[in-house]
């Protein structure tokens, strides 16, 4: 939980207990205010979500590219003349692709 999620939970449980006061006293001035201040508390508590979320997303994808890089360290580990192949394969893929045919020169250029 990041500190802006705390802070505006906090923020929102304040603005409603100084609402009711504001409602009790009967100070409308006072009762907006409070009101505005659980919106502001509601918006920093979604940020703080969405912070998390977005952190989370990140850890995720992380662990994601280690595990593929472990699965394939462990493929040329165990199967180096393989792995060669493999690499000389695609190689030879993406140098066909690109290849350019030049340029026809006629005599009388």
């Amino acid at each position: 939980m990041t500190d802006d999620r705390m802070a505006g939970t906090w923020r929102n449980v304040g603005g409603k207990v100084q609402e009711g006061v504001g409602k009790t006293t009967g100070d409308t001035k006072s009762e907006m205010k409070d009101v505005m201040n659980q919106a502001a508390g509601a918006v920093q508590d979604a940020y703080g979500k969405t912070v998390d979320a977005a952190s989370e997303g990140a850890q995720i994808v992380k662990e994601a590219a280690i595990q593929g890089h472990d699965t394939v360290r462990r493929l040329v580990e165990n199967n180096p003349y393989s792995a060669i192949a493999i690499a000389l394969g695609v190689g030879l893929i993406i140098g066909y692709a690109a290849h350019r045919e030049p340029q026809r020169r006629y005599w009388w250029d």
